[in-house]
């Protein structure tokens, strides 16, 4: 932000955005507080004066923007649209939350005081203090919704203003969005909001591979276009008959879901054949006509086309936990292309589009309490989640992700009551979320009748029966078979509890033989010991109760002293810190007090060997990559879509610099292809002619599997850049008999 006079030209794009804002308001079912959002305007406008954005444009136009989006994109009403006008005023300027409470009303400063505690983005320096920031985001939610609605929507526009930032900001930025708020803004049904957050992300961290597939969609266009049109013609012709009303709209596929599933999948962009789908959104008169006629029209379009008997999904009576209803049904058309048909009612498109937000207008109709039930139990998660005892930054974060933006499943219970779990599940997982003594005592479970280990992954639909003993016990390994994060504190509550009655059982047997060795039991003689066996004083206690420690002369030694010290680092197998050096003895480049994080490291053929690269993700010359400051201030480098670097990005984001690659073919990389195909004889003579013949590629390694008929493997090369490893699978592709070509 800077600090420059307004200029006119400035005034009237300020005064024609807030024009823009009100015509929006006025179209919505909020025509109340005109003069609350002028006042809020005028008070915002006020306070930002003179400030500018990165971009060049006045600060306003920034809360005007994120306004806009809440009221137009979002539904919301006044009192969110004046937070959203004010929501960096207190964070930004002198007044305080208790002038906006005074001038506006204790609803909204309540709003604007929640988003200034997050303001400046989640992830701060520190990851505790990231982990920190992010509960007090999710706590505000149990106070007002509004707070992370207007926070969804400063994101979007953030992100829709990306340009004007540095490349390491642009991959922190985006690596936040799409770790964190494009999965809150699905969970929270705002499914155009969650797609466009997702393929902006993607345009940053990616730019050339989503301008490929944007092109790629353009070339398309046409016949899908076409396709569409044939589909969906005899679908209208059924429907008019019947005289449903409608509206049959073509959903294409974005851009950053193609590029998922390419990755996914290992296919290319050809091979996707699930770009279009079709939505049909269809007129009530009574919403208790809803599902009948969903169902009606299932049945008729059912009629036209063959459906396919395992892709059908039914979200009209167990709606999503994000209020999502719909009925989905894939159908073969004539062109031999499967495409999924979404029917849902005008109530659900606009709920489905808008999320909870747009829930609040259909308050008096029916299927409230239970869209209400399923954000409540949400928020009930949170609380579980916030209990959390645990500390690190990294399992808080993790937590989020698996409980509360997994897709769910739907499984019931032996009396058949339906109960929704995250997915990945486990039959201990189930039996802590109906109740402790279950989870506790849990020894196993019955799914569909057949009897599976605790460890058993839940499906939708699965029936499961709890079995239990009293004998059973937590055990400390239950940690790794659970997912979510209430059996996760319960299993760490039992092991505590269980852990404090073994460490007093200790401390009394360790006591009473002290006192019958004539010594006497006191912390410091404990303290001695605990020196000489170099373990904590839990350790000891516990050590004894188990029998591991014994209550012999050794122990005697101890308390006398005579025992020396065991030397730790002697028992304990460890590497010392040792400087390293790059392949050619070079250095590793050190990042110091006056590296500049805005500029973009340029990695060539002379300094490659001062950085280190990354073991999980391997990136070669070609690869999008961005760089992290290790703890020893060395530079590791990941590609963009690493997992790895992903979870850096949204924890560790004030270490993230940009990286490019600028050699000049003189080293060369290994990379392994993966191969799949028809096993026949010559395959493998026919792949060695194409790689050594033709491309004069150096074949490091090839590992080969044939079964019944399909061989499998891997071939490890070694080439100069990602360009042309894609070159040798597009050959490779053209090899009789081969049908899958993945570059690891």
């Amino acid at each position: 932000m800077t600090n420059d006079s307004i200029q006119p030209a400035d005034e009237q794009m300020v005064d024609d955005a807030f024009q823009h804002l009100m015509s929006a308001y006025l179209a919505s079912p909020h025509r109340k507080k005109i003069d609350l959002i002028t006042k809020a305007f005028n008070f915002a406008r006020q306070a930002h004066k003179g400030v500018k954005r990165l971009s060049g444009e006045p600060y306003i136009m920034h809360p005007l923007a994120v306004a806009q989006i809440a009221c137009e994109e979002m539904g919301l009403g006044s009192t969110s649209i004046c937070s959203a006008l004010l929501h960096d005023v207190v964070e930004d300027t002198d007044y305080t939350t208790e002038d906006i409470e005074n001038l506006f009303g204790a609803k909204v400063a309540q709003i604007v005081d929640g988003l200034t505690k997050i303001s400046g983005g989640i992830f701060g320096e520190h990851a505790s203090a990231q982990a920190e920031n992010f509960k007090k985001l999710l706590i505000t939610m149990n106070d007002d919704i509004r707070v992370i609605l207007i926070k969804i929507c400063d994101r979007l526009h953030n992100m829709r203003t990306l340009d004007a930032q540095p490349h390491n900001k642009q991959y922190k930025i985006a690596g936040e969005t799409l770790y964190i708020y494009a999965p809150l803004a699905n969970r929270l049904g705002l499914n155009k909001i969650k797609t466009e957050l997702e393929n902006l992300s993607f345009k940053f961290e990616h730019p050339d591979t989503f301008n490929y597939i944007t092109k790629k969609l353009e070339e398309t266009q046409h016949s899908i276009g076409n396709l569409f049109e044939s589909f969906t013609q005899p679908i209208k012709e059924a429907l008019d008959s019947m005289g449903v009303r409608y509206t049959i709209k073509a959903r294409v596929k974005s851009p950053y879901s193609i590029w998922r599933k390419m990755q996914l999948k290992h296919v290319s962009f050809e091979e996707i054949y699930d770009i279009l789908a079709v939505r049909i959104i269809y007129a009530v008169d009574d919403d208790s006509d809803e599902i009948d006629e969903c169902f009606r029209i299932y049945v008729a379009i059912s009629k036209l086309y063959k459906a396919h008997p395992d892709r059908l999904r039914d979200w009209l009576n167990h709606p999503k936990a994000n209020g999502y209803q719909a009925l989905h049904v894939t159908l073969m058309s004539n062109q031999g292309r499967w495409i999924e048909v979404q029917i849902r009612s005008e109530r659900m498109d606009d709920l489905a589009e808008k999320g909870f937000a747009a829930h609040w207008k259909y308050k008096e109709g029916k299927g409230e309490a239970n869209n209400e039930g399923e954000l409540n139990n949400w928020i009930g998660t949170i609380k579980e989640i916030l209990d959390d005892p645990q500390p690190d930054a990294m399992d808080f974060l993790d937590a989020i992700k698996l409980n509360l933006f997994a897709s769910e499943i739907f499984v019931f219970t032996p009396k058949g009551e339906l109960k929704t779990m995250p997915s990945g599940s486990t039959a201990l997982d189930f039996a802590f979320s109906i109740h402790s003594f279950l989870g506790t005592h849990c020894i196993g479970a019955k799914v569909n009748h057949k009897l599976v280990p605790l460890s058993y992954k839940l499906q939708s639909g699965d029936q499961v029966e709890i079995l239990t003993s009293a004998s059973q016990r937590v055990h400390r390994e239950w940690i790794d078979v659970v997912t979510t994060t209430k059996a996760r504190n319960k299993i760490q509550i039992a092991l505590r509890r269980e852990n404090r009655e073994l460490q007093k059982k200790g401390e009394e047997q360790l006591s009473a033989w002290l006192t019958e060795k004539g010594f006497t039991a006191s912390v410091a003689v404990y303290d001695r010991i605990c020196t000489a066996f170099a373990i904590s004083r839990e350790e000891l206690f516990a050590g004894i109760a188990k029998g591991g420690i014994a209550l012999d002369d050794k122990l005697t030694e101890a308390v006398t002293g005579k025992e020396k010290r065991k030397k730790w680092r002697k028992l304990v197998p460890f590497l010392k810190a040792e400087r390293k050096k790059g392949d050619g003895g070079e250095a590793k480049f050190i990042v110091g007090k006056d590296f500049d994080k805005k500029q973009a490291i340029s990695i060539n053929d002379v300094n490659f060997h001062t950085f280190n690269y990354a073991a999980c993700c391997k990136p070669i010359a070609g690869d999008d990559i961005l760089g992290f400051i290790s703890d020893s201030n060395e530079i590791v480098i990941h590609k963009r879509d690493c997992p790895v670097a992903t979870r850096l990005k949204s924890t560790f984001g004030d270490r993230i610099v940009d990286a490019r690659w600028n050699m000049f073919r003189g080293m060369l990389f290994d990379a392994t292809i993966r191969l799949k195909g028809f096993d026949r004889k010559g395959i493998l003579k026919d792949v060695s002619r194409v790689l050594s013949d033709q491309m004069d590629i150096d074949i490091r390694n090839i590992n080969i599997t044939t079964s019944d008929g399909i061989f499998e493997g891997t071939i490890l090369v070694r080439v100069y850049d990602r360009g042309e490893v894609t070159e040798i699978a597009n050959s490779l592709r053209q090899v009789s008999d081969i049908k899958e070509v993945t570059m690891l």
